[in-house]
């Protein structure tokens, strides 16, 4: 598994379009503002050029990428958090992904409509932000109502919490996003911690903003005035930001291989934009991948950088985690110089790690357990 992205935006900005690029899912796809209502769901597999050369080097049954959750939130409108337009039960679908791909308008087209009549992807943005925040606040002050009724008996963690909530609440006032706040400023207590853990704030989770521009500029190298401007708030901000064209990588998705690969040349790119898109969320989730490989199945694995053996060891089930006793790493750099897996050992090039290991990207591993 990966992660879950939650696709964001203005009605009319593309996002559609780009969800059915990336999960072939025919998502509705119109010019008309609110063409999506309930959320479309899409996982899609991660292009990881390693696993068929793992392949090449292990006889197997199957290949088994690692994944990614899309899903299309409707569009949200200035006092969307009031209710406005489809109203704010959208919002909900935000607060349970892991990040967010906020998809900006960078193109100018007087056939597709624009809700506020014009091109301004900052304004946009803000638009965005604004609604999330507000939507956030109202999630602090119910929880800052919770721990108030705690403090009436003296509760000195309670008290703390509410004096943390408050200078979040003054904090979200100021238009300024969660993921900004400094919740270490209010102590490192670890009840401070969870307090602010379990609000799960939409504004807490990271953005990438996807620029969405028109054709000419499908190889994602190039700027105009409106991509600029969103790189630089992106960058003020500590988010991430690509330049995708969303009605080519939606035509490209439709292509076999062979035509994809010469319309990715003629169009001056090295692969499909949306191949950069969810890189870019990796990156921006701190994500990694290992992989196991044998008879039955080569397979991908994603995990935090960072991650310790027996936590990835989890991600296969749980009784790998509980009962781990070691792991046997090796990587794709010693199977491409032996050509054969029975040779590695031999060699001595797989290492055998323990608990404390931390697991790095493109390790190829096997987990010993006992429960």
């Amino acid at each position: 598994m990966g992660f879950c992205c939650g696709i964001v935006g203005l009605p009319n900005v593309g996002k559609s379009t780009i969800f059915n690029a990336l999960t072939r899912a025919g998502a509705a796809s119109a010019n008309y503002p609110f063409c999506t209502i309930d959320p479309n769901v899409g996982r899609v597999d991660v292009p990881d050029s390693r696993l068929k050369e793992i392949e090449s080097f292990i006889t197997t049954k199957k290949v088994v990428p690692a994944s990614i959750e899309f899903v299309d939130i409707a569009g949200l409108v200035k006092g969307a958090s009031k209710g406005e337009g489809l109203g704010n039960q959208f919002l909900g679908h935000i607060r349970q992904t892991d990040a967010i791909a906020h998809v900006v308008r960078c193109f100018e087209d007087g056939d597709v409509t624009h809700v506020d009549g014009s091109i301004d992807p900052i304004r946009d943005i803000k638009t965005i932000e604004t609604e999330l925040i507000f939507s956030d606040i109202e999630t602090v002050e119910k929880a800052a109502e919770r721990y108030k009724k705690f403090t009436k008996s003296g509760d000195a963690k309670a008290s703390a919490c509410v004096e943390m909530l408050k200078g979040l609440a003054d904090h979200l006032q100021a238009l300024k996003p969660a993921r900004s706040f400094k919740v270490e400023d209010f102590g490192d207590e670890e009840h401070i911690k969870n307090a602010y853990r379990d609000l799960h704030l939409i504004t807490a989770k990271s953005v990438l903003y996807v620029c969405n521009v028109s054709e000419d500029m499908a190889s994602g190298e190039l700027d105009n005035e409106h991509t600029t401007k969103v790189k630089e708030y992106a960058k003020s901000e500590g988010a991430g930001a690509i330049i995708i064209s969303g009605k080519i990588e939606e035509e490209l998705s439709d292509l076999d291989d062979e035509s994809l690969a010469e319309m990715i040349a003629e169009l001056g790119m090295s692969e499909p934009g949306l191949n950069r898109l969810i890189q870019a969320g990796y990156d921006l989730l701190g994500l990694q991948t290992y992989f196991t490989a044998g008879e039955t199945e080569v397979r991908a694995w994603t995990i935090c950088k960072g991650d310790r053996a027996p936590t990835a060891a989890g991600k296969i089930h749980s009784d790998f985690e509980r009962g781990f006793i070691c792991a046997e790493v090796y990587t794709l750099d010693d199977l491409r110089n032996v050509k054969n897996r029975s040779l590695l050992k031999e060699r001595g090039l797989i290492r055998t790690e323990g608990k404390e290991y931390a697991v790095h990207d493109g390790d190829i591993m096997e987990f010993r357990f006992n429960v």
